[in-house]
């Protein structure tokens, strides 16, 4: 069965981006561009919220978007509650239930499947049991307020680590296997 991962580069106090959407806090690194190779070989689906699709589209233009998010070649789903048709071609609009959409996907064939951005979407996948692992390259960086890598959740997930790798910049990847929600 195909995994489902939820993750991205966090500051230490939780959040993927300051409240204009902006990570200029990102300290990139040999080691994070190893992890990115290796990781992108084995995902073939990004799952996307609406939110994180339209920061992604301002911050790199339409076009570019899918080039951005390394969806080239891949099977993109964008989860939206308010939008009444796809943005673009080639990216699938899922409009109804993401946890029964999700839970299909894992039974069909392929690689594994990643949750961009959206923490929104990644809660809710979470809480409802889909998602298998959790990945989070965390900065040594306290920005005080923004966008939450994980928006209050109804229950508590249990993790268990697999990984935990110091960068030589400060950085800290961290990988969990998730265990069951309570």
């Amino acid at each position: 069965m195909r995994k489902v991962i939820f993750g991205g580069a966090t500051t230490l106090d939780g959040y993927f981006a300051r409240l204009d959407d902006s990570v200029d806090w990102l300290m990139w690194s040999e080691e994070a561009s190893r992890i990115m190779a290796d990781y992108w070989k084995n995902i073939d689906t990004i799952l996307i919220g609406r939110k994180t699709y339209e920061v992604s589209r301002r911050m790199y233009g339409a076009k570019n978007t899918k080039k951005k998010t390394g969806s080239r070649g891949m099977s993109t789903y964008l989860f939206s509650r308010t939008l009444a048709q796809s943005p673009e071609p080639g990216v699938t609009l899922v409009t109804g239930d993401g946890v029964a959409f999700v839970r299909n996907l894992k039974n069909e064939p392929g690689k594994d499947m990643v949750i961009l951005g959206g923490g929104a979407l990644g809660a809710s996948l979470l809480e409802g049991g889909v998602v298998d692992e959790v990945g989070f390259n965390i900065h040594p960086v306290l920005i005080g307020s923004g966008v939450p890598a994980l928006p209050s959740m109804a229950r508590q997930v249990d993790l268990e680590l697999v990984s935990c790798e110091p960068f030589r910049n400060g950085c800290v990847n961290v990988v969990y296997k998730v265990g069951a929600a309570r």
